[in-house]
């Protein structure tokens, strides 16, 4: 008769198995959540939004290495 110890697990190679097949599935469900968005990059109006995302990225960069009281 084999006995186990009781630091030895029965099967150590079915928890890591078992943990990535379940990460696998979240990811396809995820990716098949996600909507797929269209963005014209050319239009007049993202070109605006970039420019004024930028331009506060930039601010908030400025501020963070040297702030002032």
């Amino acid at each position: 008769m084999s006995q186990l110890s009781s630091n030895e697990s029965p099967a150590p190679s079915q928890a890591p198995g078992s943990e990535e097949k379940a990460k696998a599935g979240n990811a396809k469900k995820v990716e098949e959540e996600e909507e797929e968005v269209d963005i014209d990059l050319n239009a007049p109006e993202t070109e605006k939004a970039a420019l004024a995302i930028q331009g506060k990225f930039r601010r908030f960069q400025k501020r963070k290495k040297d702030p002032s009281p």
